[in-house]
């Protein structure tokens, strides 16, 4: 079992910056490929990006491809969403997500763990 916690949400202006962070806690971190995911108010949860298990590897959504990094700290059983220039089309609540493989995917399905989501809301 792993427990995730999202930290970092708020308000911010269009072009601004914000950090999310996700801490874990649970079974071994380096385990677990992690994903984040979003979701819009009357939208479905969508693919934002991801990390395999040493950070070697990552995806992107095109939408926020160039504006939002993903990083993991293993030793503090952390990863970060580093996003910037925001557009208020980025407002939504932002989830990240376990998955019980080296290797992280695009699709929500194929993760085992999810955390609670933090409010990210950018005004224009």
């Amino acid at each position: 079992q792993v427990q995730l916690v999202e930290s970092g949400g708020g308000l911010v202006q269009a072009g601004g910056s914000l950090r999310l962070s996700c801490a874990a806690s649970g079974r071994t971190f380096s385990n677990y490929a992690m994903g984040w995911f979003r979701q819009a108010p009357g939208k479905e949860r969508e693919f934002v990006g991801s990390i395999s298990w040493n950070g070697g590897i990552t995806y992107y959504a095109d939408s926020v491809k160039g504006r939002f990094t993903i990083s993991r700290d293993n030793a503090k059983n952390m990863v970060y969403l580093q996003m910037n220039s925001l557009k208020p089309e980025d407002t939504a609540v932002y989830y990240c997500a376990a998955r019980t493989s080296t290797l992280s995917s695009r699709y929500s399905i194929a993760y085992d763990y999810w955390g609670q989501g933090t409010q990210v809301t950018v005004s224009s």
